[in-house]
């Protein structure tokens, strides 16, 4: 480890996988395909939601909110790790560091909330049909959205904060992508079993907490489903749901495998790999999974698509 004089260095350099250094140039272009896929598969998810009158419903409020949260999420990390792979040069600042710590928790951390608030719409429309219109009126709705955007903002802020002020004693090297509170936390000096304890109960609250009541709100749809006695009810339920469901297997699988374990007992390569699946991986096929199994979103893209093209003629 290169040391230098001070506690927190002027920059890091981001290890990456130089010690297999073959892997760069795909994983290079692989990052330079699914990034603007990630943009535009959202981009199109946002404005179809916003643009198609039909589509004015509180899923599709919470869907444009998740397509934002994974635009932002991804660009984040994917442009800095495109220019680290794509040069000899791989180093981070100090205050470049600590943006991406903040804004790749703060989105990390509201999407966590955002998909469970997701399962609760779904819930409240299935077993609770009669009241949906009431209970999730739009008043409520903004007011739920905010509140994730600021319970998200608060982890990260909070959680970075602390881990930001640990003693790095010269370490200018991290074995990484991007900088992560568990890898920074893993590298620092002297005692931190606190912060590691911290950090293990913030994340309960905010991965675990969050995947049990989906799983909750699952059961009970599951349960709702199946008393439906039209076939074709039952299946534009399951439908539904369905996607909704994978994403969050896609996002809280990983997450959970990262920060529900001690920072120490992390693995080598284990943040390097669930970083690239729940930061560029899960934002990507976001959009397609929405898209690809929900004939409301297909249809309004075809629409969009229709207009844009008779419009120029």
């Amino acid at each position: 480890m290169e040391l230098i004089n001070k506690s927190h260095p002027e920059e890091f350099i981001l290890l990456g996988f130089a010690d297999r250094p073959w892997l760069e140039l795909p994983l290079f272009f692989i990052l330079l395909i699914t990034y603007p896929l990630a943009m535009v598969g959202n981009i199109t998810i946002i404005l179809v939601s916003t643009l198609d009158p039909h589509l004015h419903s509180p899923m599709y409020f919470f869907l444009t909110n998740l397509s934002f949260l994974d635009m932002c999420y991804t660009t984040s990390i994917v442009p800095q790790m495109l220019f680290n792979l794509g040069s000899s040069t791989k180093t981070i600042s100090y205050l470049g560091c600590a943006v991406q710590l903040y804004f790749f928790h703060t989105m990390g951390g509201t999407e966590c909330l955002l998909l469970a608030l997701m399962s609760f719409d779904r819930y409240v429309a299935i077993c609770k049909p009669l009241h949906y219109t009431l209970i999730m009126n739009r008043q409520v709705c903004i007011l739920l959205a905010f509140t994730v955007w600021l319970s998200g903002i608060t982890y990260a802020v909070s959680e970075a904060t602390v881990t930001l002020q640990l003693p790095l004693c010269g370490v200018n090297e991290l074995d990484h992508l991007l900088c992560e509170i568990p890898l920074l936390i893993k590298t620092a000096c002297g005692e931190k079993s606190v912060n590691e304890l911290t950090l293990f109960v913030v994340c309960i609250f905010m991965l675990a907490v969050p995947l049990c009541l989906i799983l909750a709100s699952y059961a009970c749809i599951g349960h709702a489903v199946l008393k439906i006695k039209s076939s074709e009810g039952r299946k534009k339920a399951f439908g539904t749901c369905s996607s909704h469901l994978i994403v969050v297997l896609l996002f809280y699988g990983p997450g959970i495998s990262m920060y529900l374990q001690p920072p120490s007992s992390i693995t080598r390569d284990q943040p390097k790999f669930m970083a690239l699946f729940y930061g560029v991986v899960t934002p990507t096929l976001n959009p397609f999974i929405y898209t690809l199994r929900n004939k409301d979103v297909k249809g309004s893209i075809g629409n969009l698509v229709r207009s844009t093209f008779t419009s120029k003629r």
